[in-house]
């Protein structure tokens, strides 16, 4: 289980809560969302009773996109961050969807279909470790609740570096962590108690949604992730709780 980049990306060897190697938890995470991509958006409106709308919301209106530019939004196969930023641009978009699991691509393109957001739409299978893209190529890059499941999060955000353009700008939304101990304790008490029940409920697998609790718990907090972000190359990182730090947005530039 080793991993020359381990003290780099010390979250490569979990999955969730369990010891793996990097490529077992690759091949983990792939599985959990092959499982659960049919009900994927329901299971997300059932888990933060529909506040991961308004923070969708709020990240693109965050971003404010404009027609002419070219979006990278990673591991979006479902959509939910790309058909915004389709309707802020006047439906007249360059946006790329990149996601590593198939299974989430197919929803977010038949969903494209049924709004009728076809053109400027790419849907692209590929890793945001070694993404699919020339370099200096994209002005926008956007990840929405993906990056705590890469493997290596410091190559995930090397490539974003790399692809983006000179003045281009990286977004990261995410779950986080709660300043307050107490708070946070509660949080987790309904985290580990109440979301995977209803992941069986909802979606007939607990277990999925058992790793994507634990998983919240592994990632970086705030702070930590601002200087990662940093190390990979970006000017002007900082950040911003949402929900009291449930969730956070996060940026950088390059310049």
């Amino acid at each position: 289980m080793s991993d020359t980049n381990n003290t780099e990306n010390p979250e490569s060897t979990w999955f969730g809560e369990t010891s793996v190697s990097p490529k077992e938890k690759t091949e983990k995470v792939l599985g959990v969302f092959h499982s659960v991509a049919d009900n994927y958006n329901i299971m997300n409106d059932v888990m933060s009773m529909g506040i991961h709308r308004m923070w969708k919301d709020r990240f693109v209106g965050m971003i404010n996109p404009k027609a002419g530019l070219s979006y990278l939004d990673v591991a979006g196969g479902t959509g939910d961050i790309a058909f915004r930023i389709y309707k802020k641009t006047n439906k007249n978009p360059d946006i790329t969807v990149c996601d590593i699991n198939t299974s989430m691509l197919s929803v977010g393109r038949d969903l494209s279909i049924d709004k009728g957001y076809i053109n400027g739409m790419k849907w692209v299978t590929g890793n945001a470790e070694s993404l699919p893209l020339p370099s200096n190529s994209k002005d926008v890059y956007t990840i929405a609740f993906g990056l705590r499941n890469v493997t290596h999060i410091d190559k995930a955000l090397k490539e974003a570096h790399r692809v983006l353009k000179p003045g281009g700008r990286f977004f990261c939304l995410e779950f986080s962590h709660l300043p307050d101990p107490a708070m946070q304790k509660l949080y987790d008490s309904y985290s580990y108690n109440v979301i995977p029940k209803m992941g069986e409920i909802v979606a007939k697998d607990a277990q999925s949604y058992q790793y994507l609790v634990e998983s919240i718990r592994k990632f970086p907090k705030q702070d930590a992730l601002v200087k990662r972000i940093q190390d990979a190359g970006f000017d002007q990182a900082g950040y911003k709780n949402l929900s009291c730090g449930i969730a956070a947005m996060h940026w950088g530039w390059k310049l």
